[in-house]
């Protein structure tokens, strides 16, 4: 059951990423996209605190940040003889990647062009990548991390940490004027669904004893 509920969400997020790209390519996305950006642009001036917040925070989803936390948790996995679950984080995190920047080549948006680009990019624009990779890779290790306590508060506590840098990443893209409302709406829902299949592909593969469970009270 958890498995299908994995494929099931795949099903869910590749439709809701069609129906988001089609809606693009017949422009009817448009005048949502412009309206907000321009909005937040109302409100946000360049030099103050909070641009120099949404700048600090957009780095948080960006490929290097992402690698590196990647990579070091899985050298706490491989270190606590959790090599299984290190192959995984890695393979999930790649994999994931890859994905999105596939989408990316196939849709080929261009950037918005409506505001101000307050900080560089490097790729075309749908789907947002610091809105998919930051959800992909935050949530998975969220669930990974959830899964190896027994406290209902802290499970609760890691996740809602993980949705909430997710979604400030996101809108920190909007802010800064690099990417359209819905790039960023495609990319977490991309994100998030990658997560939940992964996870759900993991906690399968533990209930069928070919991959250690998250637990790292010992080392063996």
């Amino acid at each position: 059951m958890i498995a299908l509920a994995g494929f099931g969400a795949v099903a869910l997020v590749l439709l809701a990423i069609m129906k988001l790209a089609s809606e693009i390519a017949e422009g009817e996305a448009t005048a949502f996209d412009v309206a907000v950006l321009r909005a937040l642009r109302d409100v946000a001036r360049p030099g103050t605190a909070l641009t120099s917040t949404m700048l600090g925070i957009t780095h948080l989803g960006d490929t290097v940040t992402l690698t590196a936390l990647v990579l070091v948790v899985a050298g706490f996995l491989l270190t606590a003889r959790r090599h299984g679950m290190a192959l995984f984080l890695i393979l999930a995190a790649s994999v994931g990647t890859l994905l999105v920047q596939l989408l990316k080549h196939l849709i080929d948006r261009p950037r918005p062009e409506v505001v101000a680009h307050w900080t560089s990019f490097a790729s075309a624009s749908f789907p947002s990548g610091h809105a998919a990779n930051s959800a992909i890779i935050y949530l998975t290790l969220a669930v990974l991390i959830a899964r190896s306590v027994t406290s209902r508060a802290l499970r609760i506590y890691v996740v809602a940490v993980a949705m909430l840098l997710s979604f400030l990443i996101g809108l920190s893209r909007l802010y800064l004027g690099v990417h359209w409302p819905t790039d960023v709406l495609s990319g977490w829902i991309l994100g998030a669904g990658w997560a939940l299949f992964c996870s759900s592909v993991a906690w399968w593969l533990q209930a069928r004893r070919t991959l250690a469970p998250p637990s790292f009270t010992s080392g063996t």
